[in-house]
């Protein structure tokens, strides 16, 4: 067998999934992660289970509704969908989430400061800090003020010891996301450092709104580099 896949032949989670291809999922102790691209500009998706309760969270209902739905499944025994939380609100992040949210009646979370540019109204904004239940598990928002000014990532402390770091497009493989002026830049900087980096470890997973994953570890080397370029 692969050392590219599991003893099933179902390929392993390496952060990376094609353009509007094949999902890819990862179990840890206590939840499944499940990523997904769609749309014409690489969205992730994100399908948090938990595997206790079959509770489930969707991270940015970005695009292709029927692809999301047909992620969610049929039958008695396919995550039912309680929460969807919307890291920022730009639009490329929330195509989908009037449909989703419609069909299934989850609850919706997203940054207070976002909250009335959604399509949408929002159940529940989310402030710095506050928990966002997953079944018998939850995650934590962390407010990382920049590239928009509500933009959340969401923070799961996995029981066997690793961070799972949803970032939304507030962090990417090689430097904060776009930010449209000075100030902003600045506000997100400080936020990733105090909050994020100042904050957790190396082995932190990062799992970006766009394209493939990263560690915190990879990325800590160029704060300096970030600040120093502006960008």
């Amino acid at each position: 067998m692969s050392s590219t896949a599991h003893d099933d032949g179902t390929p392993l989670y390496t952060g990376h999934v094609e353009p509007r291809g094949e999902p890819s999922t990862r179990r840890l102790g206590a939840i499944s992660i499940t990523k997904m691209s769609v749309g014409p500009t690489d969205n992730n998706v994100y399908l948090l289970t938990c595997l206790e309760t079959g509770d489930a969270l969707l991270v940015d209902a970005a695009n292709d509704s029927e692809r999301i739905a047909d992620l969610l499944g049929v039958g008695p025994d396919r995550p039912r969908l309680r929460s969807i939380v919307t890291t920022h609100s730009h639009r490329d992040h929330w195509q989908a989430l009037g449909a989703i949210a419609g069909q299934t009646g989850a609850n919706l979370y997203a940054g207070a400061p976002d909250a009335a540019d959604l399509p949408v109204p929002t159940d529940v904004p989310l402030g710095q800090g506050d928990a966002v239940p997953l079944g018998s598990c939850q995650l934590e928002s962390i407010a990382l003020r920049g590239h928009t000014p509500g933009s959340v990532a969401l923070l799961y402390q996995d029981p066997g010891g690793t961070a799972h770091l949803f970032t939304g497009d507030s962090l990417f493989p090689g430097g904060p996301g776009r930010t449209t002026s000075p100030a902003d830049f600045a506000s997100l900087m400080n936020d990733l450092t105090k909050r994020v980096f100042d904050r957790l470890p190396d082995d932190t997973w990062v799992y970006p709104g766009h394209g493939d994953d990263t560690t915190l570890g990879a990325e800590r080397p160029h704060l300096a580099e970030w600040r120093a370029r502006g960008w």
